[in-house]
């Protein structure tokens, strides 16, 4: 592989931290490692060898080489992510400061398509929740997606501009920034990239990245985290941005272990206590990141009080009202199980207490759809099909690699298994469903995941 790095490139980083010029390039003429994050809650043995642990991620690991991940079933039932392992290190940063234990309400401001929610998703309890925003309908779409195989209930997509969050004052305990930004970090992976890059571009992704920092830092609640990120190099998009937070807001950088093996550097600027973190190919087995926590000066109030909204959009069900649900949700009396529209939801108190309090914002996903209801009859939705939370109870049918993967291709015309609706799983984590008319079945994968290739 041969990638000619512009010289204008090459001269912008050769004063960041820790850049050796030619250790870089060499690095840029080997191929990009490939690495997955397995899904803590659908932990099982997959179909491919797991080369070696990364360091800063128990949950990642790189692969021998790159496998055809759309045609593995266990891809599509969300048992891994697949993402770069310097990405990963935002959990090793999150839980160097923030106590999970607590019940938290984070923000993912541009998420998709959702490697950084899924972590974050992992990380938090039952009773917090997440809000995942993306901007453009499309990736909020894939984001969906994303954070459905992941399986849980307790997360909100929105498709808002960042400027929304702005009338959300004081609102959230963490708040995740990985910025829009140059891409210099992939070129290794995305050598298209090179033609796009350009120091107008650095400096125009600069201008932006403070506009959505200034737009939702009113948001983050007094002893607050921020972590902010991006896959560039330069140093206007990383380092001055937050020198820029901390001059600027009073924001307060904290510093992260990290152990000299794991060849990742650590930027520190004494006079104002500023702490960032630099992934370069030559020195990690990742492409290329940057990584910086903050911390909002003032005590932090872990008692959040929620003001009701005129307009209520999402109800409660009562006990009485769950019992439909029985045979599809494990333990639905101890879940808040709410109705929109037509669709039933399974969610937590913290969601539905944000989304009723803040109507004006999008909301594309909220929770996990059960499904509708007809004539007692629960029609069961594909996200119900991914979730944790789904009854064990639920009439399955066990299907192989090739079944599964006609499933997915919409061809499978029938299936040995009993009439009515079942829950198509492999390997015991569920696919989708479809529903057996004895000599055929009806396929109620959403056409928008058909896999045609």
């Amino acid at each position: 592989m041969t990638l000619n790095l512009p010289d204008d490139f090459i001269q912008s980083v050769s004063c960041c931290p820790g850049f050796d010029k030619d250790a870089f390039i060499t690095a840029h003429l080997n191929n990009s490692p490939t690495s997955i994050r397995v899904n803590p809650f659908k932990q099982t043995q997959l179909n491919f060898t797991l080369n070696k642990a990364v360091a800063w991620n128990k949950y990642g690991f790189y692969l021998n080489e790159r496998p055809n991940f759309t045609h593995d079933l266990l891809f599509q039932a969300g048992c891994y992510y697949v993402q770069e392992a310097g990405s990963m290190f935002i959990q090793h940063a999150l839980t160097s400061h923030v106590d999970f234990n607590e019940t938290i309400l984070a923000l993912d401001v541009c998420a998709s398509p959702g490697g950084k929610s899924t972590l974050l998703a992992s990380l938090l309890n039952e009773k917090s929740a997440l809000v995942a925003n993306e901007v453009v309908k499309q990736r909020a779409e894939v984001l969906s997606q994303n954070l459905t195989k992941w399986g849980n209930s307790n997360v909100v997509v929105t498709n808002n501009d960042p400027a929304s969050y702005s009338a959300i004052p004081e609102t959230f305990d963490l708040i995740m920034v990985d910025a829009p930004c140059s891409g210099s970090g992939l070129f290794r992976k995305q050598p298209d990239a090179i033609n796009e890059w350009s120091l107008e571009n650095v400096n125009l992704c600069s201008q932006r990245q403070k506009r959505i920092l200034s737009d939702i830092l009113g948001s983050l609640k007094s002893g607050g985290t921020l972590v902010y990120s991006t896959c560039s190099y330069s140093i206007e998009e990383n380092e001055n941005i937050v020198n820029w937070l901390i001059s600027e807001f009073g924001l307060i950088s904290l510093p992260i272990p990290i152990e000299a093996n794991w060849g990742i550097v650590e930027t520190h600027y004494a006079e104002n206590d500023f702490y960032g973190y630099r992934f370069y190919p030559d020195k990690t087995q990742s492409e290329g990141f940057f990584c910086s926590l903050l911390k909002k000066p003032g005590a932090s109030n872990n008692h959040r009080q929620f003001r009701k909204s005129k307009f209520e959009n999402f109800t409660a069900l009562k006990a009485k009202e769950k019992e439909v649900f029985n045979d599809w949700i494990h333990n639905p009396e101890v879940h808040l199980i709410t109705k929109f529209k037509e669709d039933f939801l399974l969610t937590n108190e913290l969601v539905m207490d944000f989304i009723n309090k803040y109507p004006q914002l999008y909301f594309k996903k909220v929770g996990t759809t059960i499904g509708n209801v007809i004539k007692k009859e629960v029609i069961p939705h594909h996200d119900l099909a991914l979730s944790i939370h789904r009854s064990s109870s639920i009439q399955t049918i066990v299907c192989n690699r090739e079944e599964g993967l006609q499933f997915f291709k919409k061809s499978l015309v029938t299936i040995e298994g009993q009439k009515g609706w079942n829950l198509l799983t492999f390997n015991g984590f569920g696919l989708g469903w479809i529903k057996h008319l004895g000599n055929r079945i009806n396929n109620y994968l959403p056409n928008d995941l058909r896999v045609l290739k």
